[in-house]
């Protein structure tokens, strides 16, 4: 299929990396996306599930329920207008270009996004797996607004902490388990680095322009359409010969078995297939 080829799987000083193409997605005439899947990575994307690079001007996918999983969304800075965001918790709040959500569905939630009248919202959706420890307690959300993410700034590098740490700066703490979120800007010659924490995996993705990124001293050249994932590296090392942009999503795996229908990611098959019933059942709430 278009974009699930894979690329390249190394390894290097004990870190492992696979870097893929993603496949891209279009859903009526306000959807597109570049969508990355973890069956893609060969494991190397856990803790995420899924993450899709998208552009939506108009309502595309309704409510829908949501479980096993955190749903977040992460808005970049040149978005347009607002992307409305409501849930089954009672919220309802118009994020704003720059902001992230993090919903911690758990054991079920309802959620619905869209930008509003005349936006154009530029973002991610990530699901992060929970482990099955966690599957069952109850939903639970954060909101992060841009002007409250800690900026990174050096030569040539802008760097938004959106959630976790790094360089010594700690940003805000997810409902979930730990992670760290960067919206990285670089100049042409600039450079990040970023340590993650000791075991964490890390997943790279070029929004725009190609950045060159060294995992333990191992080169890598990612274009727009591609994603890195690795497990174990000591050391991230973004530069960029021309104006660039990445994210890099940092955190412990969950190194659990999993199965997955849209979006409910449980344990078991038996486990999914309550799920889904009790989605029908309208079990999991409602949005007012």
């Amino acid at each position: 299929m278009t974009g699930q080829h894979h690329l390249s799987t190394a390894q290097t000083c004990g870190a492992v990396f696979s870097q893929q193409d993603g496949e891209p997605q279009t859903i009526g005439a306000g959807f597109n996306a570049l969508s990355f899947r973890h069956n893609q990575f060969e494991g190397l994307m856990d803790p995420l599930v899924m993450v899709d690079h998208f552009t939506m001007t108009e309502p595309t996918f309704g409510a829908h329920a949501h479980a096993g999983i955190s749903a977040v969304s992460l808005l970049f800075e040149d978005s347009r207008g607002t992307f409305r965001n409501r849930d089954s918790l009672g919220n309802d709040i118009e994020l704003a270009p720059g902001d992230l959500f993090w919903l911690k569905a758990a054991r079920g939630a309802v959620h619905d996004e869209a930008p509003t009248p005349g936006s154009a919202t530029h973002a991610l959706q990530v699901f992060v797996n929970l482990p099955a420890r966690l599957k069952q307690d109850a939903p639970a959300s954060l909101h992060v607004p841009a002007e409250r993410m800690p900026v990174i700034v050096e030569e040539g590098c802008r760097a938004r902490l959106m959630m976790g740490r790094s360089h010594g700066v700690r940003g805000a703490a997810s409902p979930a388990l730990p992670m760290t979120i960067l919206d990285v800007s670089l100049e042409a010659g600039g450079h990040f680095e970023h340590r993650p924490e000791d075991g964490a995996a890390a997943w790279i993705h070029a929004v725009s322009g190609a950045i060159e990124i060294l995992i333990d001293g191992r080169k890598s050249f990612v274009r727009k359409r591609e994603a890195v994932a690795a497990h174990g590296a000591r050391e991230i090392s973004l530069s960029a010969a021309a104006r660039s942009q990445a994210v890099i999503l940092s955190g412990q795996p969950v190194r659990e078995p999993f199965v997955q229908k849209g979006p409910f990611v449980m344990s078991t098959s038996e486990e999914l297939e309550a799920t889904i019933s009790a989605a029908a059942a309208g079990k999991f709430g409602s949005i007012e």
